[in-house]
């Protein structure tokens, strides 16, 4: 039984009241060409989305978005950075703090309106504060008309990389789309997926329209590891594994074929410290096989201001889903990424 509680307004009534000022969207749009340009191959440079596991309040993540800013200034001949404000959190049993879409305020109770309203303005801020634009995960595809003229990269999570719906909608998008493996690993499926949101011509309902899809070209792979049939994590950023990974893609007749590589989750186990170690031996296998590199063009990596995370939100800075770099290690990571691309 559903009880209604309150009525949300069209995607469109959200744009209008609070929308991005035209300043800012010239920044957003210079931002969209640079990360698509990587998935493109017009460029050698990498694609760096990092940032919180997810954004519970909008202080600390504009604090961090900000010094991401001025990071940015000293890599932006070698890297793209996009900060990750993660608005929708997965619940692996369903239950849960749900993200700051749903609840934006973690010690008070659900409103999403607030949410969607809180969600615009951060975005807004963080833009103006740091000339950055953002990703977010697309967990909700209704949710993402929100949020469309904001961001400038879209993922797709493993539990829905396989669900119709996400992929529908990612062929109607014309931003990158990284969509991750699935939680069993599968790289058929994953490529699949990836096939089905490159497709044009798809016809569905969405935001009370029937639409019909062009195709998104820019639709690519983010390899996160997975989880076999006792919990047990797989990771699949090895250099072998990604090779298996790209001769899939050569079969497939797939455009811009990329890879992004999903430094935590079941790649690190969630140990977030290892995500220093996945990223240089993957730097390392780029320097080593051309094909390698051609193919890996970046990086997601889960950081904030503190190291770690918290069950209650009592740290500033520090995570309250999961455990993520400090910043102090971040600042050093993106500057050795840097000096080895």
């Amino acid at each position: 039984m559903f009880q209604r509680e309150e009525l949300i307004p069209s995607a469109e009534e959200i744009l209008r009241s609070l929308p991005l000022p035209a300043p800012l969207k010239a920044v957003k749009a210079a931002r969209d060409k640079l990360a698509s340009d990587v998935i493109r191959g017009n460029t050698d440079k990498l694609l760096l989305i990092i940032g919180p596991c997810s954004a519970h309040e909008s202080k600390p993540v504009l604090d961090y978005v900000e010094r991401l800013g001025k990071l940015n200034e000293k890599v932006k001949d070698k890297i793209v950075i996009v900060p990750r404000i993660y608005t929708n959190k997965p619940r692996t049993k369903g239950v849960g703090y749900k993200g700051m879409f749903t609840q934006p305020d973690p010690h008070s109770k659900e409103d999403i309106l607030k949410g969607i309203l809180t969600i615009r303005q951060l975005h807004i801020d963080a833009i103006g504060i740091s000339g950055l634009s953002a990703a977010d995960e697309m967990l909700y595809p209704e949710n993402y008309a929100y949020v469309e003229d904001l961001l400038t990269y879209i993922a797709v999570g493993a539990r829905s990389s396989e669900n119709q719906m996400h992929r529908l909608v990612s062929s109607g998008i014309e931003l990158p789309v990284g969509i991750k493996n699935p939680m069993s690993g599968s790289i058929p499926v994953l490529l699949n997926s990836i096939y089905a949101a490159q497709s044009g011509g798809q016809v569905f309902k969405y935001q009370n329209w029937q639409v019909r899809t062009t195709g998104n070209e820019l639709a690519h792979a983010v390899l996160r590891g997975a989880v076999d049939g006792y919990g047990n994590d797989i990771p699949n950023f090895h250099y072998e594994t990604v090779m298996r990974v790209i001769e899939g893609y050569s079969r497939t007749g797939l455009k811009n074929p990329a890879i992004i590589i999903d430094a935590n989750h079941s790649n690190s186990g969630k140990a977030y410290k290892q995500q220093i170690r996945i990223v240089e031996e993957v730097l390392g296998n780029r320097l080593y096989d051309a094909d390698f590199k051609k193919y890996v063009k970046g990086f997601m990596i889960e950081s904030f201001i503190e190291e770690g995370c918290q069950k209650e939100d009592v740290v500033y800075g520090k995570s309250i889903t999961d455990p993520c770099l400090g910043w102090a290690d971040t600042e050093r990571l993106v500057l050795d990424i840097a000096d080895k691309v």
